[in-house]
């Protein structure tokens, strides 16, 4: 049997497209971040942290499909197979994420509606700020899957 050879070409304005959708999700969390993390957190409108947490829930569904789609965990798979549990258990991670802060931003939107407590919004944004440590750690080990993939299975040094 032949091994096949997988290629992706992408064109400058997609590139340019990825680039934006790293930088306006690092945007986005870190303003995130912030207003969970500010004493004012409870004068802020709650609708505003609302719209936050929505905006944040579809720009991470983008660049989850972006990784996906364009042969972000394909590759290390490709160049070193033995990889391919940590791959599979990073993708199913995606899943989890994007459920985890679609339910915060439903909660969040509905506090928003009933103009409920402020102790909701509070409550709301320290599950953000746990939400975020571990979408941090797996943005952390996706870097290391490749560059393990590519540095340590390729002839690199590791």
């Amino acid at each position: 049997m032949r091994n096949a050879t997988h290629t992706v070409t992408l064109n400058a304005a997609f590139l340019q497209e990825i680039k934006d959708d790293d930088e306006q999700l690092k945007t986005l969390l870190q303003q995130a971040r912030e207003m969970c993390e500010s004493d004012l957190l409870t004068s802020v409108p709650a609708s505003r942290f609302a719209s936050l947490l929505a905006e944040l829930r579809e720009q991470l569904a983008m660049h989850f499909a972006l990784e996906e789609a364009y042969g972000y965990f394909d590759d290390p798979v490709s160049v070193a197979p033995h990889l391919s549990e940590q791959v599979e258990s990073l993708r199913l991670q995606h899943s989890q994420l994007y459920e985890e802060i679609s339910r915060l931003a439903e909660t969040s939107r509905d506090i928003s509606r009933r103009n409920s407590d402020p102790r909701g919004v509070r409550q709301v944004a320290d599950c953000f700020l746990a939400f975020d440590s571990r979408l941090q750690d797996h943005e952390e080990a996706e870097n290391k899957l490749i560059m393990q993939a590519y540095t340590v299975d390729i002839g690199g040094s590791g």
